[in-house]
């Protein structure tokens, strides 16, 4: 994609795109959800495996944790490059294969469902192109009502992919996505406080490394900003689960090198609490994202809204880390729109 006339300001329409995005698909998205649930629960798969490259992976994550916490259902990411490159056969039958994609053109997720298939899975394909091969390929197909998306940074594919992960997984417990109904008005209120990221964004637009941290359900968010403030900015961010991070790389943090934190409401931003007072210990420059309590508590940071149930959070959390990634890297002259060395559909084999 060529430079953007206004830089960044592909990437911002579509961040501010997202409330309605959310809206359309607890509106159009629900009955094909309601169908695809039924056809799965009829095939009572025994475990679940999710597979995506980059943010699409960061959504396969997030539901991976609602199969194992929502449904009590083992779940598991594929690795890709045991079909793709060493051509190994595996034992799905009775597994579902979920294949997350925003093109559903990538060539390795492409081949990956296609042996999935023939190795017995039932396959389903989460997409933004009802219309892709993946989606032809697969037993069955979502599509996240996104619209086109024509920034290289995915953000509004990001939260559509989450909203119905979510409530396919709801549904296959046999809720009615009730959770999630109050987002889009959430979402929109957490975009309008746009100027509380200005502070953050002047300070951190001069790091050249940064960690981003969470545990449970805001892991996968931890993720997904990192890799945000990685293609936009260029600065190297590293995510960590709060447990991994105090095995070893909590030895690299120190008042040079700032860390995000999400701390939501809940057992994860609770589990979260022991690891935040060892940053504090330890002189971290830390912003956190997440409960008002916890941002009080460790001194700076952005208030989520209250009233969600934890599952539904990272919907969210990642909402004002897009705004930050954006802002830095307008900050540091770069264009987030067209982020260097970058293509909308990743060639992988």
């Amino acid at each position: 994609m060529p430079a953007s006339p206004v830089p960044g300001s592909v990437m911002a329409g579509e961040i501010a795109a997202q409330p309605e995005g959310l809206a359309r698909i607890l509106t159009e998205g629900l009955d094909p959800i309601r169908a695809v649930a039924a056809e799965i629960r009829a095939r009572d798969p025994r475990f679940v495996l999710f597979t995506g490259r980059g943010t699409s992976d960061n959504a396969g994550l997030y539901a991976r944790y609602l199969t194992e916490v929502l449904l009590g259902l083992p779940a598991g990411l594929t690795s890709m490059s045991t079909t793709t490159a060493y051509r190994a056969r595996q034992r799905l039958a009775g597994c579902l294969v979920v294949t997350v994609s925003q093109s559903g053109g990538s060539p390795d997720l492409i081949a990956s469902a296609r042996q999935a298939r023939a190795d017995g899975a039932l396959t389903l394909a989460v997409t933004n192109n009802a219309d892709s091969v993946l989606a032809r390929e697969s037993d069955l197909h979502l599509d996240v009502l996104a619209g086109p998306e024509l920034a290289l940074p995915a953000t509004k594919t990001y939260t559509a992919e989450l909203l119905t992960l979510f409530l396919l997984v709801d549904h296959l417990r046999g809720g009615t996505g009730e959770a999630a109904r109050t987002l889009p008005e959430a979402a929109r209120a957490i975009l309008d406080r746009q100027a509380e990221i200005e502070a953050p964004a002047e300070r951190y637009r001069f790091a050249d490394r940064l960690v981003v941290t969470a545990r449970g359900y805001g892991y996968p968010t931890a993720r997904e900003a990192a890799l945000k403030i990685m293609e936009t900015s260029y600065i190297g961010a590293q995510a960590f689960s709060g447990a991994d991070l105090m095995h070893g790389p909590l030895a690299i943090v120190d008042r040079a090198w700032p860390v995000l934190a999400v701390a939501p409401d809940g057992a994860g931003g609770q589990a979260l609490r022991p690891v935040l007072d060892r940053l504090r210990e330890r002189g971290a420059d830390l912003y956190v994202i997440g409960s008002a309590e916890a941002v009080a508590e460790y001194g700076r940071g952005f208030v989520l809204p209250t009233g969600h149930a934890e599952e539904v959070s990272p919907i969210l959390e990642i909402l004002p880390l897009q705004l930050l990634a954006r802002e830095v890297a307008l900050g540091r002259g770069c264009d987030p729109d067209a982020p260097r060395a970058l293509a909308k559909v990743t060639e992988t084999r």
